[in-house]
């Protein structure tokens, strides 16, 4: 658990999925410059990938990253 904690970078790539699967603009990003903000952008991207391929809800269990 605590080394979960400690992992910003996959941290930052699961919020930014989520926010690209729930619609939300990338501008919406916590972090202004760094190796967060390039794992947002990405998870955010595949995200939205999966939003606009019809991937919601339930038929999304099978795309979404290790949620914690």
């Amino acid at each position: 658990m605590k080394r979960q904690k400690r992992d910003l970078t996959s941290r930052a790539y699961v919020r930014g999925y989520r926010a690209g699967v729930s619609g939300k603009s990338k501008d919406i990003c916590p972090s202004t410059a760094g190796e967060s903000r390039q794992h947002w952008i990405s998870g955010w991207r595949q995200g939205r990938s999966d939003f606009w391929d019809g991937y919601q809800g339930i038929s999304n269990l099978h795309c979404t990253p290790n949620l914690p």
